[in-house]
């Protein structure tokens, strides 16, 4: 088996894996209000790269030694699925009427097109929301509850161990909030539809998508560094990696816009000429794009190779960015 077919292979146990994790998180579908639950597993079960929990785990296993431990595994499991919720609300959010207005994602209709425009907006509001109560939970999850290893009686090892369990947890969720609000993709999100209709120079164009793109990949790694136990100088390393990672991502997606497929995307094309956005490709053409997504990517793998532990497969991962149909 060559490399691209073992990798291939890995990656789609992966993805398998992380589905297993996120339908673990979503809440039963009862009550007289079944229907967002219903709109909210609809959203988040559509399919897609799950790149933002799988850059969260793959991060978090360079500074945890390589594996899982067992007594963060529960409170990783809940990040990831909250990232992951946090993007899927953006895109709920992002194909409703007063958005972008698209039907079709991933191939299949878009949330508020089956259950309505009404039902679109609350069931992104839900997941927001329950993204938030789900990275909560990681506390518990990590024994650092009353009942837990904090608890008074408790060994004072164990109760030490809680607390850098619970500082850990603490700040990964100012990173999740901060990266997914004012100054993260909603940031992104508001200057981006300020600007939508006219042309807007370069510099406000990467602010853009640092913020509205980057912002959640940034979240995602930097949350697994934090909870892998990586230091502060490795969790700005990591930041920037994820920054050229997150910039390279969104440029490809402004060439796929003009040169991919519906069918290959799952979702219509020339959007951004029909939404009158200035991308990457309005600016610089595709040639000099696809050579700029290549150069933050290489850049993005260069300073992943200064990082401890074995980074073979997010070192693929991230390189296949560059060379995506989708």
């Amino acid at each position: 088996m060559n490399l691209k077919l073992k990798f291939l292979e890995c990656q789609k146990k992966k993805v398998e894996e992380i589905e297993r994790i996120l339908r673990e998180f979503l809440p039963e579908e009862e009550g007289h209000q079944k229907v967002i639950m219903e709109a909210m597993a609809y959203s988040l079960m559509g399919g897609g790269k799950r790149l933002r929990p799988m850059l969260m785990r793959e991060t978090y296993l360079l500074f945890s030694g390589g594996e899982e431990r067992p007594k963060e595994r529960r409170a990783l499991h809940a990040f990831m699925a909250a990232q992951e919720m946090i993007h899927t609300y953006s895109l709920v959010h992002d194909d409703l009427p007063a958005m972008d207005d698209d039907d079709y994602r991933r191939g299949r209709k878009t949330t508020h097109v089956v259950f309505g425009e009404d039902m679109g907006i609350l069931a992104g509001d839900a997941l927001l929301n329950y993204a938030f109560e789900t990275a909560a939970g990681a506390f518990a999850a990590a024994g650092c509850g009353p009942a837990g290893d904090l608890a008074a009686d408790r060994p004072s090892a164990d109760r030490l161990a809680a607390y850098a369990e619970a500082e850990k947890i603490a700040a990964s969720l100012q990173i999740l909030s901060r990266k997914a609000g004012i100054y993260g993709m909603i940031g992104g999100q508001v200057i981006d539809v300020k600007e939508t209709g006219h042309a807007v120079p370069a510099e406000v164009l990467d602010t853009v998508y640092a913020l509205k793109t980057a912002a959640l990949i940034e979240s995602s790694m930097m949350i697994g560094a934090v909870l892998g136990g990586a230091s502060e100088d490795e969790v700005r390393t990591v930041e920037q990696i994820a920054r050229n990672v997150g910039l390279a991502f969104q440029i490809q997606d402004d060439i796929l816009d003009v040169t991919g497929t519906a069918e290959t995307l799952g979702k219509p094309i020339h959007s951004d000429e029909k939404n009158e956005k200035t991308t990457y490709v309005t600016l610089y053409g595709v040639a000099r794009s696809r050579e700029i997504v290549e150069e933050k990517s290489r850049e993005a793998v260069r300073m992943l190779k200064g990082l401890p532990g074995d980074h073979g497969y997010l070192e693929q991962l991230l390189l296949q960015l560059i060379y995506r149909e989708k």
